[in-house]
């Protein structure tokens, strides 16, 4: 059983996993992705758990979080589920945890490091990353990205929310099409996923977060160059068969990041820490030790981003 985050924020308790060795260890705090909850760090939490303090909650709106209906744009944005967490690692003493993320949980994970830089230890973080721009309004991409669309429509809750054969079809389709070749969703994972999904107002509590303007079309058309970059160590591990976000959206890294590595993620689709979680320890293991420290001076000295080929160097 989860445990449960002692003090609201905005009304929102977040339920948490907490396993390792403890407080006195390195932090490291995991953030799950839409359509999944805490459960999509099964393959990865246990074995970083040797060498750190390994906390993986579900976000507002997700698994045994509180959900509650409110304003999208208020209650469910990266700023306010980046309320939640931040309260959760002074909650539990976290002292400058790594921050891991893919999906919406990358994008909360930025959010994070660039307010609040003193709280972060450094980023490990797959897709959506910053710098897509108008490009995602390109054709190949809009036939990916129509369910942002589609989760702005009332029709959207009326014909899946708490209806659970179409809850099970819906997510079916996303674990499936987004997965890299080597991964296809099992029947018990997808029953879990209905267990969560499934009831009444879940499903609509989890498309929040597109309906606050957070998915990847809305913020990459409002995006802008900052003045200041995102300052803290980042390892960036981008998949190879990700149908959402093509490498070569890779191109801008540096334009937001001042200290970033990328990594390929051969054989890897949308659903990274599960498809690569070997890939995800040695990057996490190596934030934690600050291995990558020399290499991410250099690279912010000669204003580029580091790339490694097929594997963590």
């Amino acid at each position: 059983m989860p445990m449960r985050q002692e003090t609201a924020v905005d009304g929102f308790r977040l339920a948490y996993e907490r396993i390792g060795p403890g407080p006195g260890k390195p932090a490291v705090l995991m953030l799950h992705g839409w359509p999944g909850d805490r459960t999509d760090y099964r393959a990865l939490a246990p074995p970083v758990s040797a060498v750190a303090d390994v906390v993986v909650p579900d976000l507002r709106g997700f698994g045994e979080s509180d959900k509650h209906e409110a304003d999208p744009a208020q209650q469910y944005t990266a700023a306010a589920q980046a309320r939640s967490l931040i309260a959760l690692i002074e909650e539990l003493g976290l002292v400058r945890p790594v921050l891991v993320g893919y999906d919406i949980g990358s994008r909360i994970a930025q959010a994070i490091a660039r307010d609040r830089p003193d709280l972060v230890r450094a980023l490990v973080i797959a897709p959506p990353l910053p710098g897509i721009g108008a490009r995602i309004l390109q054709p190949r991409a809009q036939q990916e990205f129509w369910y942002q669309a589609f989760h702005q429509l009332q029709l959207c809750t009326e014909l899946i929310d708490g209806q659970r054969d179409a809850v099970r079809a819906y997510l079916r389709h996303f674990w499936s099409h987004w997965s890299g070749p080597g991964y296809e969703p099992t029947s018990q994972h997808l029953d879990h996923l209905m267990s969560v999904y499934g009831r009444p107002g879940a499903f609509t509590a989890s498309i929040a977060w597109y309906r606050a303007g957070a998915g990847s079309v809305a913020a990459s058309l409002a995006e802008q160059v900052p003045g200041h970059k995102i300052a803290v160590p980042t390892t960036v591990l981008w998949p190879d068969y990700d149908p959402l976000f093509p490498r070569e959206w890779s191109d801008r890294i540096g334009e937001f990041f001042a200290a970033a590595t990328l990594t390929w993620l051969d054989g890897a689709g949308h659903f990274s820490p599960l498809e690569a979680a070997d890939a995800y320890a040695a990057a996490i293991t190596a934030a934690i030790a600050l291995r990558f420290g020399v290499d991410a001076q250099c690279a912010e000295a000669r204003g580029q981003v580091l790339t490694h080929c097929g594997g963590v160097r």
